[in-house]
């Protein structure tokens, strides 16, 4: 590790909702905010690019079969989804590099006709690494393809390992056990928004693991959302109405936090705020709790029990020659 501390930052201000390139303009804006207050890791929460899907649980229509507005709001999705080495993905990957960050963004991934759930780390090194989602919750699985094996890892820093799950993967015990084996140091809980339930899975992730929890979430109106999708400049009047049949007020309360190894709060968390949240980890608390809890090493019974983790990632077709 260089140094005993790092200074962390979690963005829960909303995207310009649906708006991929007024998103990003957005993001690169905090970002440079934040390196002007020394944060050198900025998280931002679960598809904040381009906003949480929060139409799957609130838009009574939103489910139904064939049902043209929905099909088409999911079109509106997929062209702002952001795509590996495409124009959004390398003005990040610039920034961070410029602003000597780590930028750890929730976003709406599309490969092909598929949109996934994806975490991507912008490293100051130039380095990009994404993983997936490995199973959508509930409805969520309307619009996300699964994840694989290989979102199983951690990025090397100067602050040690930095990993992370994307919010109900917090209750995959196998894939908690999996990640507490690469040590991390530094664990994002991306969310939607932290309510109760997702401020115990964080702070217990943050026991168990014996490391500091990032637990992001974000905040959104109605009013926010509806301005979002009107930035698109579509037209497109059933759309907004599917949009504008969900409930006023808030659609995410946001409950940002940032947990010590201990499970206490350092900062927050903070709900209904348009704000960052930022605090300065003591890393060195992270082996002093291990005196406790290591469960992969003193707390762990591997004549008992033992995980065998597939992090190869799969492809539904795959073509192969020979050559005569």
């Amino acid at each position: 590790m260089n140094g005993h501390s790092v200074r962390v930052g979690i963005v829960q201000e909303p995207p310009v909702y649906l708006n991929i390139a007024l998103t990003v303009e957005k993001l690169l804006g905090i970002c440079e905010r934040l390196a002007e207050e020394s944060v050198e890791i900025a998280v931002f929460p679960e598809t904040w690019l381009p906003g949480y899907p929060v139409w799957l649980d609130e838009a009574p229509k939103a489910c139904l079969w064939d049902y043209p507005p929905a099909k088409r709001l999911y079109r509106y999705l997929h062209e702002n989804s952001l795509e590996h080495g495409g124009s959004e993905y390398s003005v990040i990957a610039e920034a961070a590099r410029k602003l000597g960050m780590h930028v750890i963004v929730g976003a709406h991934e599309r490969d092909g006709g598929t949109i996934y759930n994806s975490t991507f780390t912008f490293s100051p090194d130039g380095n990009v690494y994404s993983r997936r989602k490995l199973t959508p919750t509930y409805t969520e699985r309307v619009v996300w393809g699964m994840g694989d094996g290989s979102g199983i890892f951690a990025v090397d820093s100067p602050y040690g390992a930095i990993g992370g799950l994307i919010c109900w993967e917090h209750w995959l015990p196998l894939a908690r056990a999996a990640m507490h084996s690469l040590d991390e140091v530094i664990h994002t809980a991306q969310f939607p928004t932290v309510h109760e339930r997702h401020q115990i899975a964080s702070r217990h992730y943050a026991f168990e693991g014996q490391c500091f929890v990032l637990a992001s979430g974000c905040v959104l109106t109605k009013v926010d959302m509806l301005a979002g999708f009107d930035s698109l400049e579509t037209n497109d009047m059933e759309v907004r109405t599917l949009l504008d049949s969900m409930r006023d007020g808030f659609l995410m309360r946001g409950g940002s936090a940032i947990i010590a190894p201990n499970a206490d709060y350092i900062a927050g968390p903070v709900f209904e705020i348009s704000d960052t949240v930022v605090a300065d980890l003591d890393l060195r608390l992270q082996r002093e709790g291990n005196l406790l809890l290591d469960t992969e090493g003193h707390y762990s019974r591997p004549d008992v029990f033992s995980l065998t983790v597939n992090t190869e990632p799969r492809e539904n077709v795959r073509f192969s020659s020979k050559k005569n």
